[in-house]
């Protein structure tokens, strides 16, 4: 009989090379080949909740399919309810689902635990806070994340738009000024220049705004987008 330990079936040894073949297919490009073994590993080890999650992921990260793999998700979180694994990769399935509410209850989850990705929880949760319109619960986790990666010219960005929505306008800019200086010796940021611009325009500095707007042409590189173009040629004209 196999013993269960917490409501879970032990570890079969053999599964644990099983499930690095399928990773290797996986990575290897060779999704319908990993699908197939790991429907099949669902079928002969119903109850293993890693094997579960792993379904899941194969179908959601590799197959671009986060419906798909909810039910997987869900399985596995019925035999072990507070698996941080199961969490996490169901919040994320929801949040590219637009189920952002549902998303959050899981990030929820995970932040009420000792959750050991507390990057990957919080800028996730910030930004399916951002679409349900809760800026400044979203500007709590940028800031947490900035906590965990300080300096990170993306997460300044971030959290200086989440400012910028609540009427922070001088902290942001001065979020954005440090994502600017921290990406020193990269190619200059064009959107960073811009969103920096047209804030400082907010505040009344025209002549900062335009500096901003000028470095921001000219550090414009084939195939930005379009709108990125005309807004600092507008900046431009408006701060003339």
């Amino acid at each position: 009989m196999t013993q269960e330990r917490n409501g879970r079936e032990a570890w079969p040894p053999e599964l644990t090379e099983l499930l690095r073949k399928v990773d290797r297919l996986r990575r290897g490009g060779r999704y319908e080949e990993a699908l197939a073994r790991m429907r099949a590993l669902t079928e002969s080890y119903p109850r293993q909740v890693r094997v579960l999650l792993e379904m899941g992921m194969t179908l959601a990260i590799w197959g671009g399919q986060p419906a798909e793999a909810l039910p997987w998700y869900e399985r596995a979180l019925e035999l072990a309810p507070g698996h941080a694994s199961g969490h996490l990769h169901r919040a994320l399935a929801l949040a590219r689902l637009g189920r952002h509410a549902e998303a959050v209850a899981d990030f929820d989850a995970l932040a009420a635990g000792e959750f050991r990705k507390a990057l990957v929880l919080y800028m996730r949760r910030a930004e399916s806070l951002e679409v349900l319109g809760r800026d400044e619960d979203a500007e709590r986790d940028w800031t947490r994340a900035l906590d965990e990666d300080a300096g990170n010219p993306w997460l300044l960005h971030r959290r200086a738009l989440a400012r910028a929505r609540l009427g922070r306008t001088r902290e942001a800019v001065e979020d954005l000024t440090r994502a600017l200086a921290a990406a020193e010796g990269e190619p200059v940021d064009a959107e960073l220049l811009r969103d920096r611009g047209e804030l400082r325009a907010r505040l009344g500095d025209v002549e900062g705004a335009r500096a901003d707007f000028e470095a921001g042409r000219a550090a414009l590189r084939e195939g930005d987008p379009a709108e990125l173009v005309e807004a600092l040629r507008r900046g431009l004209g408006e701060t003339a």
